[in-house]
């Protein structure tokens, strides 16, 4: 979680080794480094309380306003809070997080995906290891464990947990499939520079 500048430089600098972007004047116009630089800058503001005071108020509706009209460009719904450092969404395109979903550091996610609640007495809700890799169109449901190095086929779904990590799963239900990590698919964890390893 991002609770001073240090945290806020580490995770972006996370997010772009794990997007590969460059450090140029392209990457202004990435749509999807664009919404993860703003979800870092509202993550940032809301747990360093920079959003209190008349000025405050004032400036935090302003990055929430961009950041609300991002997320609607590129089809996502993702709240603050939900990813660790690493983050790589592969495109735009719809993916649905619950905001009480907790998913660890150096997670890619590709497009359609849903990390949802289960009806019940209160949101049960999934959560995700480290180096977890989320293929297109997984559905992900419940108050589930995903262990770390995990890697989730497309059009799965998974409504069971998987704790123990460090393995490929897919299907409807989903099972596991092999003993191959998360690792062979996820860019930050191939990367030899990773910031928050």
């Amino acid at each position: 979680m991002i609770r001073s500048k240090a945290d806020y430089r580490a995770y972006l600098e996370a997010d772009r080794i794990a997007l590969r972007r460059e450090h140029s004047i392209h990457q202004w116009y990435d749509e999807v480094w664009k919404f993860q630089r703003l979800l870092r800058r509202m993550e940032f503001m809301m747990n360093t309380r920079k959003h209190s005071g008349m000025i405050g108020r004032l400036i935090y509706k302003y990055w929430s306003l961009r950041f609300h009209n991002q997320s609607v460009r590129c089809g996502f719904d993702i709240p603050p809070n939900a990813f660790g450092p690493g983050l790589s969404i592969a495109h735009r395109g719809t993916i649905v997080v619950h905001p009480n979903a907790r998913i660890g550091k150096n997670c890619r996610i590709h497009v359609d995906v849903v990390v949802g609640t289960r009806p019940g007495p209160k949101d049960l809700v999934p959560t995700l290891g480290d180096n977890c890799y989320v293929g297109p169109g997984a559905k992900i449901f419940g108050d589930i464990v995903i262990g770390p190095n995990t890697a989730i086929g497309a059009n799965s779904v998974v409504n069971h947990s998987f704790p123990e990590g460090n393995m490929t799963i897919a299907g409807a239900p989903a099972r596991k499939v092999s003993d191959t990590p998360s690792t062979e698919f996820i860019i930050a964890t191939r990367t030899s520079d990773q910031v928050l390893g």
